[in-house]
């Protein structure tokens, strides 16, 4: 039907057989060939309405889709992704007047973030109507809407005519996906179909806020940041789960808020201090956890590379400081390549929790467990 990398189909072919599960397709689309893209989102389209799974590239992270409005469906999300019930969903849409299809309350600063932000890497929560099952919303009486600017999330959601529930394509709690193959290593023989757009643009998942009643209150950070959501509709609330460790009771109002998230096998320690004090601590940190027996390494940016070069502990690159948008777009590359290269432990500094920092930082505490020592 529809090409496939030889090796990836092999592959494909060969797990299924071991495990007597589903074949997943693998489909890769091609800018210079539409017609064969319209082909992918019409056979994508078909699983979706038959209450199957499908994997979706977005500018965040990857996505695993299925009918919204299909409890069912959804209830296969959570079995392929081994992800709590009460971990609310993220209902994707394809343009604006398709909200009015999930949102039963649209507050006036509600509106001015879509005006400024939609499409693009902003949830909102808004009251739900109805037709929206609680298998969908974590049972809660809310619905997360976002609406995409990835072009390809956006033609494989009009293709179905429906909106589409989706969280993180990964195996839940790992790193989230920022490629097909990334989706692959985790629900290949899960799910029905996934479809290769690339690498996402931002790496990190959409910002989330709630917008039920009069105010805004962030309750996971992402590329749309603070200043920026102030500027529109002045000053918000920070959820108290953003900057501390969520209670083990807390009923999750949106996804990423409890459970542990994006976390590699390899343990991870954020080093927290002055600059040169963290690097020489991590340094030693290393040396000390490789005497022990462990394969470490050191997660640096490019900046801080040339302090660790004349030692000979394994170094991951992050990206640049001096842009952190980088760094974003490769954490979870990089998380995944620690299990990759089978260490059993990395270092890496805390970084502001400013800006696109406050993403940054609530993602790596959660990938650490909230393993952070402080140096002096």
């Amino acid at each position: 039907m529809i090409p496939v990398p030889v090796a990836a189909e092999r592959n494909i072919k060969n797990a299924a057989e071991r495990t007597n599960k589903m074949e997943t397709l693998f489909c890769v689309i091609d800018e210079n060939d539409p017609r064969k893209s319209a082909k992918i989102f019409e056979k994508a389209a078909e699983i979706i309405k038959k209450g199957g799974l499908v994997a979706f590239p977005t500018e965040t992270v990857y996505g695993l889709g299925a009918n919204a409005l299909d409890k069912t469906a959804v209830k296969k999300i959570y079995e392929a992704k081994g992800r709590p019930s009460d971990n609310p969903l993220i209902v994707h849409i394809s343009s604006l007047p398709e909200l009015k299809g999930a949102a039963a309350e649209i507050s006036p600063k509600a509106e001015k973030l879509i005006d400024a932000f939609w499409p693009g890497p902003l949830t909102i929560i808004f009251k739900k109507k109805d037709i929206i099952p609680a298998e969908t919303s974590g049972g809660l009486d809310t619905v997360a809407v976002r609406f995409p600017e990835n072009v390809a999330a956006r033609r494989f959601i009009r293709a179905c005519g429906l909106p589409i529930a989706a969280p993180s394509a990964n195996t839940s709690g790992k790193p989230s996906p920022t490629s097909a193959q990334h989706v692959l290593n985790d629900l290949n023989g899960k799910i029905d179909m996934i479809i290769d757009g690339g690498n996402t643009k931002f790496g990190l998942e959409s910002t989330i806020v709630s917008a039920v009643g009069d105010e805004i209150t962030l309750l996971r950070p992402g590329s749309v940041t603070v200043d920026m959501l102030c500027e529109i509709v002045g000053e918000i609330k920070i959820d108290k789960t953003i900057l501390t460790k969520p209670d083990e009771n807390l009923r999750p109002l949106a996804p990423g808020m409890k459970y542990k998230h994006y976390s590699p096998l390899c343990n991870i320690t954020i080093v927290k201090g002055e600059r040169e004090t963290v690097l020489k601590n991590m340094a030693e940190l290393a040396e000390k956890a490789k005497a022990n027996g462990e394969k470490t390494g050191i997660i640096a940016t490019a900046e801080d590379r040339a302090f660790f070069e004349n030692t000979d502990i394994t170094l991951l690159d992050l990206g640049y400081e001096s842009s952190p948008e980088t760094i974003g777009a490769g954490l979870f590359k990089v998380l995944r390549t620690c299990d990759d290269m089978h260490l059993s432990s990395a270092f890496i500094k805390a970084f502001p929790e400013r800006g696109v920092g406050l993403a940054i930082m609530n993602r790596l505490k959660k990938a650490a467990g909230y393993n952070i020592i402080e140096v002096r």
